[in-house]
């Protein structure tokens, strides 16, 4: 924890413009001492998302216990949701409970339109994927930015 607090010092970049994704499975690992840490982290103003969400072996319980900011659904239940495979069904089961403890839910991997309306008309707030756009280098994004203006990246 004292690395990241080096670092922001030295990069200048201020707490709340940081974003630490972590795992189910590291969350869980050693939940007791991760709460602890977690907390130390959030009390300086960074903002803390689990990754991956749904594909772990978390207990609801540590979710109200965890200074969370953002929940990330798995894409693995994203390419099926708008099939009859059941993962709409805990798809809208996270989006629901992440809104209930007040986290962002942020849909990862959306690749289609109709991925796209669904997760909006369940008022998921937030996607990535390659709907959106492919990964790209630093320089191409600066760019892209620069085209479209930084209203793109406000929450």
């Amino acid at each position: 924890m004292e690395s990241v607090r080096t670092i922001l010092n030295e990069t200048g970049l201020e707490a709340k413009y940081l974003e630490l994704e972590l795992t189910e499975s590291v969350l869980m690992t050693h939940a007791r001492f991760t709460a602890s840490v977690l907390q130390k982290l959030k009390e300086m103003g960074i903002h803390l998302a689990i990754d991956d969400f749904g594909t772990g072996y978390s207990s609801l319980s540590y979710l109200h216990e965890f200074p969370i900011d953002i929940l990330k659904i798995d894409r693995s239940f994203i390419n099926q949701i708008t099939s009859d495979s059941g993962d709409s069904t805990i798809v809208n089961a996270i989006i629901s409970m992440g809104r209930s403890l007040k986290h962002l839910v942020v849909a990862e991997g959306i690749e289609t339109n109709e991925q796209r309306m669904y997760l909006q008309a369940y008022h998921c707030e937030e996607g990535q994927g390659y709907i959106f756009s492919r990964p790209m280098p630093a320089v191409e994004f600066a760019a892209l930015l620069q085209s479209r203006g930084t209203g793109i990246l406000a929450r």
